[in-house]
């Protein structure tokens, strides 16, 4: 069976997530080095899109998300964990989070 091919879309949540995340390393780093780090974060998710792979087979569940109705899934890239799900038409990407700032907010 041929894998469908969904357009990878980022929420508004975690466009905003990725800001945060942002700032976090242009603290830590500065503003080139955290520039450089959330370009690689965006282009990670990339392999969503690639028809080789399974996108729905790509990472592990998310179990933070268990309580929702859909399935989310989770890639990691670096310290960055980034959320997402399936959608009829995209993969939507939901969440980005930094692990270091704050764990407890990881929800």
């Amino acid at each position: 069976m041929e894998n469908i091919i969904k357009p990878v879309f980022w929420t508004t949540r975690a466009t905003k997530d990725l800001k945060k995340v942002t700032r976090f390393y242009g603290q830590l780093y500065g503003t080139e080095k955290a520039k450089e780090i959330a370009l690689k974060i965006r282009k990670s998710t990339d392999i969503l899109e690639n028809p080789d792979f399974d996108f729905s087979k790509i990472g592990t569940v998310d179990s933070s998300f268990s309580h929702l109705k859909r399935t989310y899934r989770k890639l990691f890239n670096g310290y960055c964990k980034i959320t997402y799900r399936e959608g009829n038409k995209y993969i939507y990407i939901v969440r980005v989070f930094e692990e270091r700032q704050n764990p407890t907010k990881n929800r």
